[in-house]
C-alpha cells in the first residue's frame, strides 16, 4: 500500500472511530469531535502497530515496557481518552496539565483548548517525555504543547494554576500539589486505586476536600517515582507443585504463613443467591468488597492448572484470607428458569474453607440488598481535613496524603 493510501485509510479510520465515539456518548462535545477527526493517532503509537489496532475503540497500545516486559507506558484506549476529556470538561483557552506523557492524548487536549490555551505535559522517564515531545513536534504541535520530565508529586515549574488536571496514569493517592496547582473552579482527573480496584474519577472542591464529579471503570499503568505504591504479594504452594498468588495492595495480614497447605484440602462453595442477566455490568460488585471484605486481595494461578481454569471464569479474580484459609468470588450460570445469567458465590480453600467462602457470600448478599442500585460517590479527605458523617453505607480507605471516602447512598 502507497503513503497516500496509507494516510487515506488512517484517515477514514479516524471518522469511523469518531463517529463510534460519539453514538456510544464517548465524546459529546463538538471540539472533542474535532479534534479526534483531526489528531492523526498512528503518528504516535509504534510503526508497526496496525491501522485497525490504532484506530480501535478499545485497545491501548504498549510504547515501553521494563526488562520482564511489564508495560510502563502506553497510549490508553480511545474510548477512555475522549471520556477523560469529557469528564474534565475541558474548554477553548484552558490550560492544562496533563500527569503522564505519550503525545497523542495531549495533542487532543491541545485541540480542544486551541491557541488561545496552553497544554503541559509532564513525565517522569526521560525517554518517555523525549519521545513524546518529538513526536508531538512531527505531528505539528510542538509550540502548542510543552512536555516536561518531572516527578508528579512536585510542583510544575513556571506554571501557576491550570483549569484541568488530567492524570494518565494509575495513582494511589492524591499528592498535595495536584490541589495547589489546581485553579479554584479546576476539575482534576485521576485512576485511583483503592484497595486494589481501580476508579476513573473527576474530581472537585467542595470546602477543604474534593468531591467526585463523575466515575469512569478504567486502568492504567501504575505511577512511578515518589507516588509509586508496591503491593504486597503471597506465593500459596499448591499440592501440583503450582503456586496461587494473593496480592495485597493493604493490609495484609500479618500471618500469611499459616495459609500454607491450604491448597491440599477440599474446596467448599458458599452460593448467594444473587443473580445478574448477561451483559450487566457488576463492575461496583468488585469495589464493594475491596471496600468492606477483610482480608481483601486478588487472587491468581499459575497458568494452565485447574485453579487458573476455575479463576477465569470470573473475569476478575478477587477474594479475601481469613486466617488459616481463603476464598474467592465464583460464577456458575443461574437458574434456567432466569434466564441466561450468571450467580455469585465464594469458593474457599483451608481448615475453615466454609468460613471464608461464607463471609465473602454475605458480603455479596449486602451489596445486593441496596448498595446493587445505586453508583457510589467518593471523596478524597487530604490531611488535616475533617471528614464528617458520610451518606448511606460508607467506608474511609487511609491513604499516605490523606483518606479516600466511598459511599453507597441507595436513598440518596
Amino acid at each position: 500500500m502507497t503513503q497516500t493510501a496509507d494516510a487515506e485509510r488512517a484517515a477514514r479510520l479516524r471518522d469511523e472511530l469518531t463517529d463510534e465515539l460519539v453514538a456510544g456518548g464517548r465524546i459529546v462535545s463538538p471540539a472533542l469531535d474535532a479534534a479526534f477527526r483531526t489528531v492523526p493517532r498512528e503518528v504516535f503509537v509504534p510503526a508497526d502497530t496496525p491501522l485497525d489496532v490504532v484506530y480501535s475503540v478499545d485497545n491501548s497500545v504498549v510504547t515501553k515496557t521494563d526488562e520482564h516486559g511489564v508495560p510502563v507506558s502506553s497510549i490508553s484506549a480511545t474510548y477512555i481518552q475522549a471520556r477523560m476529556i469529557e469528564m474534565a470538561g475541558v474548554e477553548p483557552g484552558m490550560t492544562v496539565l496533563e500527569v503522564g506523557s505519550g503525545g497523542y492524548n495531549a495533542a487532543l487536549l491541545a485541540e480542544v483548548v486551541g491557541t488561545a490555551g496552553h497544554v503541559v505535559s509532564i513525565d517522569i522517564d526521560a525517554e518517555i517525555t523525549d519521545r513524546a515531545r518529538a513526536l508531538l513536534k512531527r505531528a505539528g504541535y510542538g509550540g502548542r504543547v510543552t512536555v516536561l520530565q518531572a516527578d508528579a508529586e512536585h510542583p510544575v515549574p513556571g506554571f501557576g494554576a491550570f483549569d484541568r488536571i488530567l492524570v494518565t496514569v494509575g495513582a494511589w493517592d492524591i499528592p498535595p500539589v495536584w490541589s495547589d496547582q489546581l485553579a479554584p473552579d479546576g476539575v482534576l482527573v485521576v485512576p485511583l486505586r483503592m484497595n486494589g480496584v481501580t476508579r476513573t474519577i473527576a474530581f472537585r472542591r467542595d470546602g477543604d476536600h474534593l468531591v467526585s464529579a463523575d466515575v469512569e471503570l478504567a486502568g492504567f499503568v501504575p505511577m512511578q517515582g515518589r507516588g509509586e505504591h508496591s503491593e504486597r504479594t503471597f506465593l500459596l504452594p499448591a499440592p501440583d507443585g503450582s503456586h496461587v498468588k494473593l496480592q495485597f495492595d493493604t493490609g495484609a495480614p500479618e500471618r500469611l504463613g499459616m495459609l500454607d497447605g491450604a491448597l491440599a484440602n477440599e474446596p467448599v462453595s458458599v452460593w448467594s443467591g444473587v443473580t445478574f442477566p448477561n451483559g450487566v455490568s457488576f463492575a461496583d460488585l468488585h469495589l464493594w468488597l475491596a471496600a468492606f471484605l477483610s482480608g481483601f486481595c486478588r487472587i491468581g494461578a499459575a497458568p494452565d492448572t485447574a485453579l487458573a481454569r476455575e479463576l477465569g471464569k470470573t473475569w476478575f479474580p478477587f477474594g479475601a484470607v481469613a486466617g488459616d484459609s481463603f476464598a474467592y468470588l465464583a460464577v456458575r450460570p443461574r437458574p434456567p428458569a432466569e434466564g441466561p445469567g450468571i450467580e455469585f458465590g465464594a469458593t474457599g480453600y483451608g481448615a475453615h474453607a466454609f468460613t471464608a467462602a461464607a463471609a465473602l457470600s454475605e458480603q455479596i448478599q449486602a451489596w445486593d440488598r441496596g448498595p446493587r442500585t445505586c453508583e457510589p460517590t467518593f471523596a478524597f479527605w487530604p490531611l488535616g481535613s475533617y471528614v464528617g458523617q458520610l451518606p448511606g453505607r460508607s467506608t474511609v480507605l487511609p491513604k499516605r496524603h490523606g483518606a479516600v471516602s466511598i459511599s453507597w447512598n441507595p436513598a440518596g
